[in-house]
């Protein structure tokens, strides 16, 4: 009998798996036990030719692989390498002692090579939590995994590689520590190209302060999209926390790039109209991370937001609220964070020019009112701020001028999060827009002018219950960025302005 430890990829997490195998008199088979998916009962021939094109002899007897415990499912490629390590530890091939507190990971291809696998970076953080001291990964996945502290990760080419490290006859050098400090963050959009819209890119450096979710409207070529796109440069740079998450997420998705580490840039993404709701918010047989969890931490960007299935956008409402995404199938039940900050854009009418005074609106009162009930009431309900981007004037445009960069911008937006960190301080919320309603008197406190402003809003009837909780939030975001303690009268008028915008 021989034992080698792996890891099982069940949603962001990871669960320690132990491979046991047995060779033992008997016919010449091959069987792999312990709930395997159609992936893991494929690696049979690829670890049967890996091994021999490795240079070393498969067993001719009875060989039974255990993949413990048996009530946690076992998919994907990851289990090639372990399973051959075990199967050469029990012929004698490997010292049984060498692969004591090791994870061991990796797809093989039939040469004996090892592939990059998805997921590394969550079986690295399984690995340090429950007191492995090493993991052998695929090469091209170290990096991602040396971002993880008390671990040393060794990345191999092949399985003979991994065959001699373990037998100390050719020892691998671990993987430097992949440290968030050292990466430097690049940006392809900045605020600095978008001429004017100085209406707009101040309600986005609220949005980004307070992690208010944001409705851009106005007609087409007015600069949505390109504002949008620059929102990741106006936001305060991860934490090592937040990057482990974000990098997590893209490696169990298969985004993360070969050979890269953390990720140090936010993440922005623009699912086009048409996606479906699993690729939005998640799931499959074998559920998978959706839009929403690849946006977690940075931007989700929903441009022509009408256009998007109704039915897609009602599920929008589980991870605006909760912050994450459940998927519950018959294996298991998965949770996703996806907490991000919703970028969403639209066109006043069908043909885009409602509210534009150069052109004229060739779509009738039903057309319009059609359009705008393509959208889910409840997700609107929950965007904070609606602002309008209007078409620029001819000086505008030609003016050669040089906007305020995003780095600007950026300081501002870290200086307000800083103020929400101190009154954040032993709680799990980060931004203004997370404050739930029983504390809204504790911090969000209005002077007696803003008061009356808020009153007056409610009795005109300009503002609902729910509305009036959320342009208190944006006020308090307004006060922030003041450096106010109190919310007075100015910052509310400017929270009304964007809520009201909507009517």
């Amino acid at each position: 009998m021989s034992y080698i430890s792996s890891a099982a990829i069940l949603g962001i997490n990871a669960e320690p798996i132990i491979v046991e195998t047995d060779v033992s008199q008997g016919m010449g088979c091959f069987n792999v036990v312990g709930l395997p998916d159609t992936a893991v009962k494929e690696a049979r021939e690829r670890i049967r030719s890996a091994i021999r094109n490795s240079g070393f002899e498969f067993p001719r007897h009875r060989v039974t692989v255990n993949l413990a415990p048996a009530d946690i499912k076992k998919q994907g490629p990851a289990f090639d390498l372990p399973v051959a390590l075990s199967l050469l530890q029990a012929r004698g091939e490997i010292r049984a002692e060498s692969s004591f507190k090791t994870i061991t990971v990796g797809e093989l291809s039939l040469d004996g090579a090892v592939r990059p696998i998805n997921g590394v970076l969550t079986a690295a953080l399984m690995a340090s939590r429950q007191g492995y001291e090493r993991l052998i990964v695929p090469f091209e996945n170290a990096a991602e995994a040396s971002a993880v502290q008390n671990l040393s990760v060794f990345g191999v080419r092949s399985l003979r590689d991994a065959v001699e490290h373990l037998n100390g006859t050719k020892l691998l050098e671990a993987a430097l520590l992949n440290d968030i400090t050292s990466n430097e963050r690049s940006f392809s959009s900045d605020f600095k190209d978008v001429k004017g819209q100085m209406h707009a890119k101040r309600g986005l450096e609220i949005a980004a302060a307070g992690g208010h979710n944001v409705l851009l409207k106005g007609p087409p070529g007015t600069g949505k999209t390109l504002l949008a796109r620059a929102m990741p440069s106006i936001l305060p740079p991860l934490t090592r926390e937040e990057s482990l998450d974000v990098t997590s997420i893209a490696s169990v998705a298969g985004v993360l790039p070969r050979g890269s580490g953390l990720v140090t840039i936010r993440p922005f993404r623009s699912p086009h109209h048409s996606c479906s709701a699993v690729s939005l918010v998640g799931g499959g047989a074998w559920p998978r991370p959706g839009e929403v969890s690849l946006a977690h931490r940075g931007v989700l960007f929903l441009d022509e937001l009408p256009e998007f299935s109704r039915h897609v956008l009602e599920h929008l409402r589980q991870p605006l609220e909760d912050g994450e995404v459940t998927v519950s199938r018959a294996a298991a039940t998965l949770r996703f964070p996806s907490r991000f900050l919703l970028v969403a854009a639209m066109n006043p009418c069908p043909c885009g020019f409602a509210s534009d005074p150069k052109r004229a609106c060739t779509c009738s009162a039903r057309m319009i009112s059609a359009y705008r009930k393509r959208m889910s009431g409840p997700l609107l309900d929950r965007i904070d701020l609606v602002i309008e981007v209007p078409n620029l004037d001819t000086a505008t445009l030609v003016s050669t001028a040089t906007a305020e960069p995003s780095a600007d911008i950026r300081a501002r937006v870290e200086s307000a999060r800083g103020i929400q960190a101190e009154r954040f301080a032993g709680t799990a919320l980060v931004t203004n827009s997370e404050i739930p309603s029983s504390r809204m008197r504790d911090w969000c406190v209005a002077d007696d002018d803003g008061n009356r402003l808020l009153e007056r809003a409610l009795d005109a009837q300009s503002l609902s219950p729910r509305g009036y909780g959320r342009v208190l939030k944006v006020a308090r975001t307004i006060a922030d960025l003041a450096g106010s303690a109190l919310i007075r009268e100015e910052h509310v008028a400017e929270a009304l302005g964007y809520r009201l915008a909507e009517q």
